[in-house]
C-alpha cells in the first residue's frame, strides 16, 4: 500500500516534497501568467470555491428570508419562528449521526448530488407554497375553517427543515471530506482551503441577507420568494455541473475505504431486511465463515434482530447507528477539541437576534448595528488570515492555544461591561429569598438604574435562529414596536465595552474554529469522517439550544449581564477542554519521539 493510500484510510496527512526538477518546471509554467490563471480557474479548488459561494449565498438568503416570512405570515408574531428554530435544532440533534453515517456509506458523488438536489428542490417547493400563501392568504384562511392555513404552515416548516438537513449533509461531505482529498492530504493546502471557505462564508453572511432584504423591501414578499426560487434553480444547475467536474478531475474522490469490521453486522442486517421484504423466510450468509467467539455472538445477535418485524428491525438499526456514531465521536483523539468548540456555541456574545435586541434596548440605532456587523465581518476575516500565518509559524495545536487566549482576553471586555456605568444589570431581581423590605429598597435602586432601558412587548419570545458558521445561519431582523428612537442612555461605556469585546473576540474565535476544524479533518479516519462530523453538528446545536434556554429563563434587559457571565464561563470551559487536548497531544508527541 502506498503512503498516500495509507494516510487516506487512517486519516493521516502526507506532506509531499518536490524535487528540484519539478520546482523548476513549475517555475517555468508560472511565467505564463494567463495560462496558469486559466489552469487555476479550471482546477478543483476554484470550482469548489465557486460552488461553495453559491451554496452559502443561497443558504444565507433563505435562512434570513424564511424567518421574516414566518413572522409576516403569523401576524408579526414570533411563534412560528420559534417553532421553526426548535424543529431545525431538534432534527439535527437527533439525526446528525444518521446523516453522517449516510455520508460515509455512499459514494461521494451520489452524496453530494443527492444532498444538493434535495436542498434546492425543498427550498424551491417551499418558495412556491409561500408565494401562494402570500397571494391568496384570505381565501386560504376561509377554507376548512382555517385549517388549510395550518397545513400550509406545517408544510413550509417541514420543507425548510428538510432543506436544512440536506444542507448539513452537503456541508459535511464537501467541507469535511472532499477538501481533504482535493488537497492531497497536504496540511498547508488544507489550511488554505479551509480559511478561504470561511472567508467566503463571512462575506456571504453579511451581503446575502442585505441583497434579499432589499428585494423584499423594494418589491414584496412574493417577489422575494420568486427571487429565491430562481436563485436556487440556477444554483442547482451550476453547482451540480461544478461538483461533477471536480469529481471527474480528482480520481481520489472515487475511492472510499472499505466498511469497517464492526459495521459488517449492520450491512448483513440490511441484506437480511431486503431478503425478508422479498418474501424469503430464511436468511443465510452467502458463504460460510470460520466459527469464532465473535462470529458466534454476532450470529446470535443477528438472529435475535431478524426475528423482529421489519419496522422494528429498521428502528433498532437506526438507534444502533446513532449510538455507534456517538461512541465513535467519543473515542476520537480530538474528542476534547471538538467538545471545546461545541461549548463555544452556548453564548449570547455574538451578532444574533438576542444581542441585537439588547443593543436596541440600550438606545443603539439599526444603522449603527449594521455598521458594527460589517466591522465584525472584517475582524472575522482577520481571524482567518491570522490562522494561516500562525499555523505556519507555530503549528496547528499551538495555533489553537494562541487563538483561545486571544478569544478569552477579548471577552474580558464583555465581563467588564456588565459592571461598567450604563449597565442595566440588577442581581436583586434573581434573588427571591431576600426580604420584602430589602427587595423594595433594591427595587427602587433598580428602577433608577434602568431608566434608560426600554421594555419590549414579547421580549422573551426572541426568534430561535442561531448565528453559527460551522453550521449555521442568522436572523438579524428584530421587530420592536415601542423602542424610543430619540432616547439615549446616561452612559455608553457599558455598551461600548460589550461590542468592543464581541467584535475583537471574533479574531480569536474564527482562528480557533478553523484550528479545530482542521484537527477533525486530519485526525479522523476517512471511514468515520461523516458520522463524527455529524455528531459534532449535533453537539453544536445542542449547546446552541442551551443558550436560548438561558435567554428564556432570563429574558429582560437587566438580566443580560448574568447571561454574559454565564456565556464567558461556558466559553472558558470549552477552551479549557482544548488546553487539555493540547497537553495530551504534546505529551504523546514527546513520547513518540
Amino acid at each position: 500500500m502506498s503512503q498516500r493510500a495509507g494516510a487516506s484510510q487512517c486519516g493521516g496527512i502526507v506532506v509531499e516534497f518536490e524535487s528540484g526538477d519539478i520546482r523548476d518546471d513549475r517555475a517555468k509554467r508560472d511565467v505564463n501568467i494567463p495560462g496558469s490563471t486559466l489552469i487555476y480557474l479550471k482546477g478543483p479548488k476554484f470550482l469548489i470555491y465557486v460552488s461553495g459561494a453559491l451554496s452559502m449565498w443561497g443558504d444565507r438568503m433563505w435562512h434570513f428570508a424564511i424567518s421574516v416570512f414566518l413572522i409576516e405570515l403569523y401576524g408579526r408574531n414570533l411563534l412560528l419562528t420559534a417553532v421553526f428554530g426548535l424543529v431545525v435544532a431538534g432534527s439535527v440533534l437527533l439525526l446528525g449521526a444518521l446523516i453522517g453515517d449516510w455520508v460515509d456509506r455512499n459514494p461521494r458523488n451520489k452524496v453530494a448530488h443527492a444532498s444538493l438536489f434535495i436542498q434546492n428542490i425543498s427550498v424551491t417547493v417551499c418558495s412556491i407554497v409561500l408565494m401562494l400563501v402570500f397571494s391568496y392568504k384570505q381565501r386560504i384562511e376561509e377554507i376548512w375553517d382555517g385549517w388549510l392555513t395550518v397545513v400550509c404552515y406545517t408544510v413550509v416548516i417541514i420543507l425548510a427543515d428538510v432543506a436544512n438537513l440536506a444542507s448539513t449533509a452537503l456541508t459535511i461531505a464537501i467541507q469535511r471530506d472532499w477538501i481533504v482529498v482535493i488537497t492531497g492530504y497536504n496540511r498547508g493546502h488544507l489550511a488554505g482551503m479551509n480559511a478561504t471557505m470561511r472567508r467566503i462564508d463571512q462575506v456571504t453572511n453579511i451581503l446575502a441577507p442585505l441583497a434579499v432584504g432589499q428585494v423584499m423591501t423594494l418589491a414584496s414578499n412574493v417577489v422575494g420568494c420568486g427571487f429565491i426560487l430562481g436563485w436556487n434553480l440556477v444554483s442547482l444547475i451550476v453547482e451540480f455541473f461544478f461538483l461533477s467536474r471536480v469529481y471527474r478531475i480528482v480520481p481520489a474522490l472515487s475511492i472510499k475505504p472499505p466498511v469497517l469490521e464492526e459495521e459488517e453486522d449492520q450491512v448483513f442486517l440490511q441484506r437480511a431486511e431486503r431478503r425478508m421484504s422479498q418474501g424469503e423466510s430464511t436468511v443465510a450468509p452467502p458463504q460460510p465463515q470460520p466459527l469464532t467467539e465473535g462470529n458466534c455472538n454476532s450470529s446470535l445477535h443477528l438472529k435475535e434482530i431478524t426475528n423482529l418485524p421489519l419496522c422494528f428491525q429498521r428502528f433498532r438499526w437506526l438507534v444502533s447507528t446513532c449510538k455507534d456514531g456517538w461512541r465513535a465521536y467519543y473515542r476520537q483523539p480530538v474528542f476534547l477539541a471538538g467538545m471545546g468548540l461545541a461549548f463555544l456555541y452556548t453564548t449570547v456574545l455574538g451578532f444574533d437576534c438576542i444581542t441585537t435586541g439588547y443593543a436596541y434596548t440600550q438606545g443603539i440605532s439599526g444603522s449603527l448595528l449594521s455598521l458594527l456587523m460589517g466591522v465584525s465581518a472584517i475582524t472575522g476575516l482577520m481571524g482567518t488570515v491570522m490562522f494561516t500565518r500562525l499555523r505556519k509559524s507555530y503549528g496547528l495545536v499551538n495555533t489553537g492555544i494562541i487563538s483561545s487566549c486571544l478569544h478569552l482576553g477579548c471577552l474580558l471586555l464583555c465581563v467588564c461591561s456588565v459592571f461598567a456605568p450604563g449597565s442595566p444589570m440588577d442581581l436583586s431581581l434573581l434573588m427571591p429569598y431576600i426580604t420584602s423590605n430589602s427587595s423594595t429598597d433594591l427595587g427602587g435602586m433598580a428602577s433608577q438604574r434602568q431608566k434608560h432601558t426600554y421594555p419590549l412587548r414579547g421580549g422573551s419570545n426572541q426568534p430561535l435562529l442561531p448565528d453559527r458558521s460551522s453550521i449555521h445561519w442568522t436572523n438579524n431582523t428584530v421587530l420592536f414596536d415601542n423602542v424610543p428612537s430619540d432616547a439615549a442612555p446616561e452612559s455608553y461605556i457599558s455598551i461600548i465595552l460589550l461590542f468592543l469585546g464581541v467584535i475583537t473576540a471574533r479574531i480569536g474565535l474564527w482562528s480557533f474554529d478553523l484550528t479545530v476544524t482542521q484537527l477533525l479533518q486530519e485526525n479522523i479516519c476517512e471511514s468515520e469522517r461523516g458520522v463524527v462530523n455529524g455528531v459534532q453538528s449535533s453537539m453544536n446545536y445542542l449547546m446552541d439550544l442551551l443558550h436560548f434556554i438561558m435567554v428564556i429563563s432570563a429574558p429582560q434587559p437587566h438580566h443580560f449581564g448574568i447571561l454574559v457571565i454565564i456565556s464567558v464561563l461556558f466559553i472558558t470551559t470549552g477552551h479549557t477542554m482544548y488546553f487539555l487536548y493540547a497537553h495530551k497531544a504534546k505529551r504523546k508527541r514527546r513520547l513518540d519521539t
